[in-house]
């Protein structure tokens, strides 16, 4: 039985965590060098490294991220973002 209860509760975690994330922002660099995003989340600070042509998911609930032009945007958690010349672009 133990196994089993094992199993589920590492089933249900996956899930958390994949769910998480299918809801969290997008960003996709489209500049030709790798750029740094700075992110707070719950009063957490984090730096976000997005390669040329990569893309990334963070800010699952809400945040704050620094583009490296300097903007600082307020995100929900949903966007897809471009970094193009070094500005974000929001869809």
């Amino acid at each position: 039985m133990s196994h089993t209860v094992t199993r589920s509760a590492v089933a249900f975690l996956l899930l958390l965590s994949t769910t998480s994330f299918a809801l969290a922002a997008s960003v996709t660099n489209k500049d030709g060098a790798p750029v740094v995003l700075t992110v707070t989340e719950g009063g957490n600070r984090v730096e976000v490294v997005v390669d040329a042509g990569a893309s990334e998911r963070f800010c699952p609930s809400g945040c704050f991220m620094t583009t490296p032009d300097g903007d600082r945007i307020g995100l929900s958690g949903d966007e897809t973002i471009e970094i193009v010349k070094g500005s974000a672009v929001i869809k």
